[in-house]
């Protein structure tokens, strides 16, 4: 199999799993979260802090100045 065609195959499955992703998280009902630390992009360097669900990893909500401080303090 050339390159070309391998990183098609892999694209469509790719998008395949980001779709069952996408199903299951959008069926979850959120009910645990925690604050996380996450990295923006899969290339970057950059690391945001976010409210992610503890069962489908979905990133549920951005935390307050005073939930960040707790969080960087017990860190």
């Amino acid at each position: 199999m050339g390159k070309a065609r391998k990183i098609t195959s892999l694209l469509g499955e790719k998008q395949k799993i980001e779709k069952e992703i996408a199903k299951l998280q959008k069926e979850c009902l959120h009910s645990a979260k925690s604050i996380k630390s996450l990295q923006e992009n899969v290339d970057s360097t950059t690391f945001i802090i976010r409210w992610v669900c503890d069962n489908c990893k979905y990133v549920v909500g951005i935390p307050n100045p005073e939930e960040l401080n707790k969080y960087l303090n017990n860190g």
